[in-house]
């Protein structure tokens, strides 16, 4: 397609009118959130992490160890949140700076 042919768009967040092709180029960059771990590497869903402190997990009676292996986590949206599955633990959600990738 020509950019003399393209349907130009509003975008109501910078209050300028611009290409489709670009705003959605821009939209799909925005949704994606990059989350690091607590030395920097870029964690995705299904990668495996390990504890870098002791952290006490509220309601649930229990503290899981430093070193203690996370396996497939789940990235949520947030920056700093990661969803996670542990044995006897549900719903438990870790914030990025207190894992390492593994």
């Amino acid at each position: 397609m020509s950019g003399e042919d393209e349907e130009y768009v509003y975008d109501e967040e910078s209050g300028e009118w611009m290409p489709a092709s670009d705003l959605a180029a821009k939209q799909a960059s925005a949704d994606t959130v990059e989350v690091r771990d607590a030395v920097g590497n870029v964690l995705a869903d299904g990668d495996q992490v390990t504890l870098i402190k002791d952290l006490e997990v509220k309601g649930a009676g229990q503290t899981l160890k430093q070193g203690t292996l996370i396996k497939s986590i789940r990235l949520t949206g947030d920056p700093q949140e990661i969803d996670c599955k542990y044995p006897g633990i549900k719903g438990l959600v870790l914030r990025a700076e207190f894992v390492r990738k593994r």
